[in-house]
């Protein structure tokens, strides 16, 4: 089965991604690749994709990972139905009557005047 994922190039601290098309039981970067359709890059937020190559890739089973579905999506290419698409995000706190927020209000403390120490 082929996968459409990312594979990481540039230097450390500055990556740069190639979208390709490759056996889904390879590592990405183990450099069989069927084909290369396409390059990201997070710092700038360029995608270059070929769109041709993608739906011919895409309309024979090719499963998008995750991020990849979501720069196809940005860029309104057409997804088969089968293509499992992210799901919102809710941030839900896991315990929120811990929240500060939520801890009753407490007055603040009136300080006494003390005593002159005698000596």
């Amino acid at each position: 089965m082929l996968a459409i994922r990312l594979q990481r190039l540039g230097r450390k601290a500055l990556p740069v991604y190639r979208i390709a098309v490759q056996e889904s039981r390879r590592h990405p970067s183990s450099g069989r690749v069927v084909a290369y359709v396409g390059s990201y890059n997070p710092h700038t937020k360029e995608v270059k994709l070929v769109k041709e190559k993608i739906d011919f890739y895409l309309k024979n089973g090719a499963q998008p990972s995750p991020r990849v579905v979501h720069l196809l999506v940005e860029e309104k290419i057409d997804l088969p139905e089968w293509v499992k698409k992210a799901t919102e995000k809710s941030s839900k706190a896991r315990n929120p009557e811990k929240l500060r927020k939520n801890q009753p209000k407490e007055e603040p403390k009136k300080e006494e005047p003390s005593e002159p120490e005698v000596e």
